[in-house]
C-alpha cells in the first residue's frame, strides 16, 4: 500500500482558562487520502479544540521519520498519551 505524508499543526486545549498549546503532529494516511480527509482524521484527535487546525502540508517520509521521533520527545504529547492510557 502506497502512503502519503502529512505534518499538520493543532491547537491542543485543557492547559488553563482558554489557553493553548500548538503541537506539530506527523500523520501517515493512504495515498488516496487527500487534505480533506486528513483534516475529517483530526476532527477524532483527542484534546484537540474545535477549530483546530492552523496548518496541513505533504512532506516526504524522512521528515514525517524526524516529526515522529520529535512527537515522542515531546512533553505535552506525552503527558496526554499518559492519561489516555490510564482511562
Amino acid at each position: 500500500m502506497e502512503w502519503n505524508y502529512w505534518k499538520v499543526v493543532l491547537r491542543y486545549g485543557h492547559v488553563g482558562h482558554r489557553r493553548e498549546v500548538r503541537v506539530a503532529r506527523h500523520i501517515a494516511a493512504p495515498s488516496h487520502f487527500s487534505s480533506v480527509d486528513v483534516m475529517d482524521l483530526i476532527k477524532e484527535m483527542p484534546g484537540t479544540k474545535r477549530r483546530a487546525m492552523l496548518s496541513i502540508v505533504k512532506i516526504e517520509m524522512e521528515e514525517y521519520l524526524e516529526g515522529m521521533r520529535l512527537e515522542k520527545e515531546n512533553f505535552f504529547l506525552q503527558q496526554l498519551f499518559d492519561q489516555r492510557k490510564a482511562q
